[in-house]
């Protein structure tokens, strides 16, 4: 067809001839379809797993029409086409055909006061004249301190692990997710700004400071609250208005002063390069702290519930790769070198990011007609659509992967496997065989993520034999068997 792109699929080969399907589903009455589809999403299906499945099922497809939550009154517009597949999912991080100006959160932004009144990174297109610039400036931060990424992670993990150890003596159980975002914040801090931040007026409120701002911008659009027995009347409130920054004003406003003292360096680079000092302090909030923090601090608790999950016999495969690779190096302990040779901790982390990516969303909406393609059908969207994308079902896709949601360690043990299977693994904004680059929309902090993930596995079972957890909406641990 004249005038519309064709998607290239994510090995970059040329796309196979497929028919041209009108897009399946409604969008329903003005507004109350809308709020249908939100009561749906949420309530009426056993969550948005069992809602998306239903709806494959009904349009006997993993491309269709639907109004994106959350919808009235916070979106004025909610039609959107939903991608849940594999092949059609990565046409989302092409950046010639697809703007993600605004579009971090979908149809949702939350008011700008909670980034002093800008649009941070994460929320600019790459054809946004600042976009190129802020990221290449956050680029260089992290490749000017990558002297310091194992030696600091090394003290915040041993921390973490003792206080694990202390926590369960004292309770028989210990709550994994408050002792990793502990840790998590004060790495991040002391990584990007020499500083202790409990040497600064946050004391050591940081961490929670850092937890409710995240949680007041984007509760209207989490799926869960956590409360139990929220009535859903009083919990749809929560998704039709946004929340007000005045809740998070005084502390917010002491987290940017405390930036502005201890990240000179970085906000004298960056008015070199002709950005605004308030603008960048903003910017490295978000970058470091919104962003940063959902590699750590969210994804973690994910990682060790499905290896807790696994059970012993997978925690003593890779304490076994672990040490023996550790014996090998015969200085005792884990450098980057070594964690290159442990073939199945690299796989139990891509799997684990795989099976349940830190990020379930992508959105953005198409600057020119496109043709996208499922694994079955071909798909026009047209320019100016809104394209919304289920990053777990794209990861977990069955014609890809196999099982829903089947957790196998070794899926991504040896090269062959690797090739076939890691541009399907998309959790950090793009495909885990790019790189980020200023010009690309992946997430700048995705090697050092990766990276540490890898060094918080093979530290903890170089110090412990097994574990075990009580799964739920935290991971808490109830168990710890040192080696």
């Amino acid at each position: 067809m004249r005038g519309i792109t064709t998607f290239f699929n994510s090995t970059m080969e040329p796309a196979t001839q497929l028919p041209l399907r009108e897009i399946p589903g409604s969008y329903g009455i003005p507004f109350f379809g809308a709020i249908k589809d939100r009561r749906d999403y949420l309530y009426n299906y056993g969550g948005i797993d069992g809602f998306f499945k239903a709806k494959i099922a009904e349009h006997n497809s993993t491309v269709f029409r639907y109004n994106m939550f959350p919808g009235p009154f916070i979106a004025s517009d909610s039609k959107c086409v939903v991608l849940l597949d594999a092949k059609s999912f990565p046409v989302l991080y092409e950046t010639d055909k697809v703007d993600k100006e605004r579009g971090l959160l979908g149809t949702f932004m939350p008011d700008l006061d909670f980034y002093g009144g800008y649009v941070p990174l994460a929320y600019q297109d790459t054809s946004n004249p600042f976009h190129n610039q802020f990221k290449a400036f956050f680029l260089n931060i992290l490749g000017s301190r990558h002297h310091k990424f194992v030696p600091l992670f090394k003290t915040g993990i041993s921390e973490l692990f003792d206080s694990l150890e202390s926590e369960i003596a004292a309770k028989k159980s210990a709550d994994f997710n408050t002792l990793n975002r502990n840790i998590t914040f004060d790495y991040i801090f002391r990584l990007a700004f020499d500083t202790n931040p409990t040497d600064t007026k946050l004391g050591s409120d940081g961490p929670g400071i850092i937890a409710n701002w995240f949680n007041y911008q984007v509760a209207p659009i989490a799926p869960s609250l956590g409360i139990k027995y929220l009535p859903h009347f009083i919990e749809d409130l929560i998704h039709t208005f946004r929340l007000p920054f005045a809740l998070v004003k005084s502390d917010y406003k002491k987290l940017t002063e405390v930036i502005y003292d201890v990240g000179k360096t970085h906000l004298d680079e960056a008015e070199k390069l002709g950005m605004k000092r308030d603008e960048a302090v903003h910017n490295l909030i978000m970058c470091l702290f919104f962003n940063g923090s959902t590699g750590f601090r969210v994804f973690y608790p994910i990682m060790f519930k499905w290896i807790g999950l696994a059970g012993e016999s997978l925690h003593k495969r890779i304490a076994d790769e672990v040490r023996s690779v550790v014996a090998e190096s015969g200085d005792g302990t884990i450098a980057l070198a070594a964690l290159e040779k442990m073939s199945l901790v690299k796989s139990v982390v891509w799997e684990a990011f795989r099976i349940q990516p830190p990020v379930t969303n992508q959105c953005g909406r198409a600057k020119k007609d496109l043709i996208v393609q499922s694994h079955t059908d071909s798909f026009e969207i047209k320019k100016g659509g809104l394209i919304y994308g289920y990053q777990l079902f794209a990861t977990n896709d069955e014609k890809i992967f196999g099982s829903f949601q089947e957790f196998v360690p070794d899926r991504f043990v040896g090269e062959e496997a690797q090739e076939k299977l890691l541009p399907y693994v998309l959790w950090s904004g793009g495909r885990e065989t790019d790189m980020p680059m200023p010009e690309n929309k992946q997430c700048p902090g995705k090697n050092l993520v990766l990276t540490m993930t890898r060094l918080i596995v093979a530290e903890f079972f170089l110090r412990y034999d097994t574990y075990t957890i009580e799964e739920g909406s935290e991971v808490t641990i109830t168990s710890l068997k040192k080696a």
